[in-house]
């Protein structure tokens, strides 16, 4: 294994994305995370958008856990500077040896400019900056890994190769299995490729329908043009073609057979990231079912 080549047992093949962790109250995001945790997946992965600081609340779940992989997946390049990442990731992984995994997510132009009062620029160039800096940076405790212990949150093929020349490799959220297949392809062999799969779990299929629809909605807007590429066409009427490719729904065979379709497709790990239509409440239930279905 070389310098740069992620060991993706640290992940283990199947985690979850907390989707909805910022909406928890604190104490019902440590339940949350030792219910993953305990159920047996490898990973607990979340996003920064405009709730908790990503760095202080993986803190808090790594310090409610034991030996899962905590995943900041998307944290946000506009958030802090690139100096500040690199010492709070080695703060953490000085703190938890092997359990942290960074992401770095390019942000929206809304979030950068209008919130967090930045000038958007163009992601590949912008992120490939950041992380020249992030590599150079001086400061924080002295790294416990020769690894570059952080990943990329990729759609775009320019962002894939970037993850491949730069990171271990890229998190790619809401594709396809047929494009699971493309991001390995441009990533190559040897980096990781971790997906998360968006689900609704119900044994009827009629029931979960207008749940499935809302979320293959809401994850249109930056995934048009690859989709398009994909084949398919007339996105804004929501055909069931495109919101099954997106979103699996059904019973816990449906949505485990989906998992594996990445795996084979390329895949090195897969996320659930289960959707219910009471957010704010951790489907605890609902990630323990489908563990019995997917994890030894």
């Amino acid at each position: 294994m070389s310098a740069r080549t992620p060991d993706s047992s640290a992940l283990g093949r199947i985690g979850i994305w907390a989707g909805d962790l910022d909406s928890y109250p604190a104490a019902g995001m440590r339940e949350a995370a030792t219910a993953i945790e305990d159920l047996g997946y490898g990973t607990l992965w979340f996003a920064e958008t405009t709730g908790r600081e990503a760095m202080a609340q993986a803190a808090i779940l790594l310090s409610a856990t034991r030996r899962i992989t905590v995943a900041a997946g998307m944290t946000d390049i506009y958030a802090r500077d690139a100096v500040t990442a690199a010492a709070a990731r080695r703060t953490l992984e000085e703190a938890f040896p092997g359990r942290f995994l960074l992401g770095l997510w390019e942000s929206h132009p809304s979030l950068a400019e209008d919130i967090r009062g930045h000038r958007f620029g163009s992601p590949p160039a912008t992120m490939g900056a950041y992380l020249d800096t992030l590599d150079a940076a001086p400061f924080g405790p002295p790294a416990t890994t020769a690894l570059r212990r952080h990943v990329l949150a990729a759609l775009e093929p320019g962002m894939l190769a970037l993850a491949a020349e730069r990171t271990w490799g890229a998190t790619v959220l809401g594709m396809p299995v047929e494009y699971t297949r493309t991001a390995r392809a441009v990533l190559g062999p040897d980096a990781l490729l971790a997906v998360t799969q968006l689900c609704v779990l119900s044994p009827d299929c009629t029931r979960t329908a207008e749940l499935a629809a809302a979320m293959a909605a809401a994850a249109l807007p930056n995934r048009r043009t690859l989709l398009h590429d994909l084949g398919y066409r007339d996105m804004d009427a929501l055909g069931d073609r495109l919101v099954d490719a997106i979103v699996a729904h059904g019973d816990a065979e449906d949505i485990a057979r989906r998992v594996h379709e990445h795996l084979d497709a390329g895949a090195d790990h897969v996320s659930l990231h289960l959707l219910t239509p009471a957010p704010g409440i951790a489907p605890i239930r609902q990630w323990e079912h489908m563990a019995t279905h997917l994890l030894p």
